[in-house]
């Protein structure tokens, strides 16, 4: 049993939500990237993810494209955000995903990028550009090493898609809240509730949604109808700041929003 799985149960057993933040990986240096790791793994996130930065992230909005774009400007490469997983892995048992494009992972190999994320201690790998039809071959060496390779699934994925989706999931299935790219709104207009039974209909993998979370109000709402939400961009706008502290703040608020209720799905 994976990390991620046994997250999702302890969660489940203790009536909880998950809370899932990213970070880009670099942003503003690996160094940083360590410590923002250790610091919300101990303010309450459940899961986090590590963006490999790419130069053309057509999922991320200005945000995560600004972050992106600083740590290719420092210099990041994929093999020094693995080996910061990796120094990250020594201190903290939380399950670690990577979230990254196509094209870093087929220049570096499909085969060497698996087997080196799961030495590293990477647990789960996300690849927004990568289609369900052309995801087989990393999904074989994914599974061979035994990383969790977790879909997306589009407001506007139909009912069909959506049951070729879920039967290849591993981990969790990632409920993308919004059309268009990452980013905090004030509204998120799509209907959770008829996505996520939709996608509880064809999977019995815990259920995330992210994309378009702004904050603990937010994620409390978006909580009712999933196993745990992903904040991305509002994390990533203090680390542009250089507010690291505001950072370990919004982890310890968005986990005190989600612990304040229990939820019946």
């Amino acid at each position: 049993m994976s990390r991620i799985d046994k997250t999702f149960q302890a969660l489940r057993r203790n009536g909880d939500r998950g809370l899932i933040t990213y970070i880009t990986g670099g942003d503003p240096g690996l160094p940083a990237t360590l410590q923002l790791l250790l610091a919300m793994a101990r303010s309450g996130a459940d899961i986090i993810e590590v963006g490999i930065p790419f130069s053309d992230p057509i999922a991320d909005g200005p945000v995560i494209q600004a972050a992106s774009n600083r740590a290719l400007a420092h210099g990041v490469t994929v093999d020094g955000i693995l080996e910061t997983i990796s120094l990250a892995r020594e201190k903290t048992a939380v399950p670690l995903v990577l979230m990254t494009y196509y094209n870093p992972i087929f220049q570096y190999g499909l085969e060497p990028f698996c087997r080196m994320a799961v030495k590293s201690g990477a647990d789960g790998l996300i690849v927004p550009d990568l289609p369900l039809e052309e995801s087989g071959p990393l999904r074989v060496h994914a599974d061979r090493y035994g990383i969790d390779l977790i879909p997306l699934i589009a407001p506007t994925s139909t009912p069909e898609r959506v049951t070729g989706i879920c039967a290849q999931a591993r981990g969790f299935v990632y409920c993308v809240a919004v059309t268009g790219v990452t980013g905090a709104r004030e509204r998120i207009e799509t209907d959770l509730a008829v996505l996520s039974g939709l996608v509880r209909g064809c999977t019995s993998h815990p259920v995330a949604i992210g994309f378009g979370i702004s904050g603990p109000e937010a994620a409390s709402r978006a909580a009712s109808y999933c196993d745990a939400v992903v904040v991305g961009s509002a994390i990533v706008s203090l680390v542009a700041q250089n507010d690291f502290k505001g950072v370990e703040l919004l982890t310890a608020d968005l986990k005190k929003a989600l612990k304040s209720s229990r939820f019946d799905v």
